[in-house]
């Protein structure tokens, strides 16, 4: 027998869905997946000890729920004593698809934010050992901080600028959109290829060289030129 119901009746609450906010709106951005590319700089490349030749570019998720705010506290995680920070560009998009031709990807884009791709480098390195997914390393509560979204109808797309870190004040990482290794028409396409992209979901693009280890108390202060800043403490 099928029970006609006017409500949804759950078995508990449902999670609220984890939201962005946008500069210079009231309106908030619904985050549907976390989509981040892997060894986007070359010099980024160097440093963790592979090839900087232009490769098929790959990727691994965030959950959307562990993203933070700017002005945020990020909790040290348990079971690692190696946390990295990355700082990334992160784009929004307002739009998707299946096999997006590199023209029109722009098309699918709302925004951009600053992000940081927090890592559990230990649990990373021990999973890349032994051929097992990313997901401790990556994919932690609190892993994903994020700014506000900035529209790309305000700044378009850009395509040079600095990005940059600092931990307590002192630089860390710096590179520049220029370098990236596959630019953002060419990332948005080549998961569309992999993945029917919607409407709420972000790709963090990236990290340029200098990650390194965070420490309880550090303040992290990092951004893109041209679309904004992220700050978070170690909590």
């Amino acid at each position: 027998m099928t029970v006609m119901t006017t409500s949804v009746d759950y078995i508990f609450a449902p999670p609220a869905n984890p939201v962005l906010p946008v500069r210079g709106s009231s309106k908030v951005f619904p985050v549907h997946r976390i989509y981040c590319v892997g060894r986007n700089y070359a010099e980024h490349a160097i440093e963790m000890g592979h090839d900087p030749n232009r490769e098929a570019p790959f990727f691994f998720q965030k959950n959307p729920d562990s993203l933070v705010l700017s002005g945020g506290d990020f909790p040290y995680p348990d079971k690692s004593n190696d946390v990295h920070h990355e700082l990334e560009m992160v784009v929004a998009l307002k739009s998707g698809g299946k096999d997006i031709p590199v023209g029109k990807a722009l098309d699918h884009v709302f925004g951009y934010a600053v992000g940081l791709d927090m890592t559990r480098r230990d649990l990373q390195g021990e999973a890349k050992k032994a051929g097992r997914p990313w997901e401790v390393g990556k994919a932690f509560e609190q892993a994903a901080p994020c700014s506000e979204i900035v529209p790309a109808s305000e700044i378009g797309h850009p395509s040079k600028g600095k990005v940059w870190l600092k931990v307590n004040d002192v630089l860390k990482q710096e590179g520049d959109l220029n370098q990236l290794i596959w630019k953002v028409p060419e990332m948005i396409s080549y998961l569309s290829g992999l993945f029917v992209l919607q409407a709420g979901d972000l790709i963090y693009s990236g990290t340029p060289a200098g990650v390194g280890p965070v420490k309880r108390g550090d303040t992290l202060l990092g951004g893109v030129d041209g679309i904004g800043e992220l700050r978070i403490r170690v909590a």
